[in-house]
């Protein structure tokens, strides 16, 4: 059993261990293979095939086991190393300490989006994109949507998600928007307002990588999921009663029949149900 720090209140040690450690993972080429793996598994309603990490009630349980396996990577370099969080509805500004130099690096410069501070600045050498849907080779941010301001989520916003006490509900996609607290922090909407909220809005206010599939180019990622893996744990201790959802396989004739992964049904790659993955302090524990 270990622990999940917040990331504000990591030690100047702490800091050091966790972006060389990345680093490190990096220079091996194993981090690139956690780029490609979530883009692999980012498929949208309007695709074929399993929607195993995205819209569809599986997102909590699948990165909850991809967190994981990175961490696990993490600490085959650093025995010491935990993912830490970031939670954007205190963190708000892009001067927190989340962006310093000795951390993550700032926002890109306003020419390019090319992130020119820090440790992962294409400059450092250390940090070249080399899975991606453009063909830069560099670390792009653009903290705030600075073209159309965006805010991050408040602390109202996503307590309007965590409040609610059902799962998730048919048709399991991204169009889930009146019940269910799923799709309410992975933040989909429909309609004349359509727009992200909550998880979606914090890739679009950081901007750059984290707006496409490939967003773990950008290590900020690893912060923000890991906060989405605490929002579930707290979601769960809210309401003990309530289960993931669906609990049973979607039946043949059903539109969302093969689509979609029920309690009991494996996850690729890993062949993991997300039955397996409900009690996360079988793993680790949160600092909050």
């Amino acid at each position: 059993m270990y622990t999940r720090k917040n990331q504000k209140n990591l030690t100047s040690a702490e800091k050091k261990k966790f972006v060389a450690a990345l680093l490190e993972l990096k220079r091996r080429g194993r981090y690139d293979e956690y780029v490609k793996l979530h883009g692999k598994y980012f498929v949208s309603d309007g695709e074929a095939g399993v929607r195993v990490g995205h819209m569809s009630p599986s997102f909590f349980p699948w990165h909850r086991r991809f967190l994981l396996e990175f961490e696990r990577d993490l600490q085959s370099v650093d025995a010491d190393v935990t993912l830490p969080y970031w939670d954007w509805t205190v963190d708000q500004s892009p001067t927190s300490s989340l962006w310093a130099d000795d951390f993550l690096g700032g926002t890109g410069r306003a020419s390019d989006g090319q992130v020119m501070t820090g440790p992962f600045a294409y400059a450092a050498g250390n940090w070249p994109i080399n899975v991606g849907v453009t063909e830069e080779k560099f670390l792009m941010r653009d903290l705030g949507h600075s073209g159309a301001p965006v805010a991050l989520p408040t602390r109202q916003e996503l307590a309007h998600a965590v409040d609610d006490p059902v799962y998730d509900t048919a048709p399991w996609d991204s169009t889930v928007t009146t019940a269910g607290f799923r799709n309410k922090i992975e933040g989909w909407t429909v309609g004349a307002d359509r727009g992200w909220t909550n998880h979606n809005r914090v890739h679009l206010w950081v901007g750059g990588q984290m707006t496409g599939g490939t967003s773990p180019n950008d290590p900020v990622f690893w912060l923000h999921h890991t906060f989405i893996d605490l929002i579930w744990a707290r979601w769960q201790r809210k309401h003990p009663g309530a289960s993931y959802e669906p609990r049973k396989k979607v039946p043949a004739g059903d539109p969302q029949f093969g689509r979609v992964i029920s309690l009991d049904e494996p996850m690729d790659p890993w062949g993991a149900r997300p039955s397996d993955l409900l009690d996360h302090e079988r793993y680790y524990r949160y600092a909050e």
